[in-house]
């Protein structure tokens, strides 16, 4: 990683604990946790250092927008357990228990459906999850699983904010691409080439609605 990348992310994670610590300047419902067979998993994996439940940027305003967007089915939601760190394993272990996740759901919920859901470093998680390397890219890592081709159409939507993949002109191409939506805020150095606003990388809870719509359309 550059170090003014690094540099970056720190910033980033000391302005994300800033959000936190501010009362109220994120409404969210608290998701609930992945237990009986619901008819979507929203499966949410966080920026690095976020805090939050499902992380409070992106993943928590985005699951409160998708229990009010989506109506008359019944929705869980799951937290990647990884370290959302700087360490150089960090978005490997995210990939690892995002598609065993993925995986045990579906051998218990043969009928349950998932969202994809993944922030800045957690984007590059849900890229290798569904085989889009970032290796190369900000905290990204090489592929160390994938969604089984027989379970990629419980995959209804795929939601991604701050891709660091993008800054390398990468992007989500093949199966999974017709259920991608891929946000970059202009001037986000993480997933623009160039970018310098790093403030900008702040901005994704205002596009939460945007992201739950285009779900609903797709479940």
């Amino acid at each position: 990683m550059f170090p003014h990348m690094k540099n970056s992310i720190i910033r980033l994670a000391v302005a994300a604990a800033t959000l936190a610590a501010g009362a109220g300047l994120v409404a969210v419902t608290a998701p609930a946790a992945s237990a009986a067979c619901a008819d979507l998993d929203v499966v949410a994996a966080r920026g690095t250092f976020e805090p939050g439940t499902l992380g409070i940027v992106v993943g928590d305003p985005v699951y409160a927008a998708l229990q009010k967007k989506i109506t008359g089915k019944s929705l869980t939601s799951y937290a990647v357990d990884y370290p959302a760190s700087l360490d150089l394993t960090s978005a490997a272990q995210g990939n690892a228990d995002l598609v065993d996740h993925v995986k045990s759901q579906a051998a218990s919920c043969p009928n349950q459906r998932f969202i994809l859901v993944g922030y800045s470093q957690g984007a590059n998680v849900v890229d290798n999850s569904i085989g889009i390397s970032s290796a190369g890219a900000v905290v990204g890592s090489p592929i160390v699983a994938t969604i089984p081709a027989a379970l990629e159409p419980k995959v209804a939507a795929v939601l991604l904010f701050g891709n660091p993949i993008r800054a390398l002109g990468k992007s989500v191409t093949g199966t999974y691409q017709s259920r991608t939506i891929d946000f970059c805020a202009t001037g986000d150095p993480i997933c623009q080439n160039g970018g310098n606003d790093v403030l900008a990388h702040l901005t994704y809870t205002n596009r939460a609605d945007e992201a739950a719509a285009f779900a609903a359309g797709r479940v």
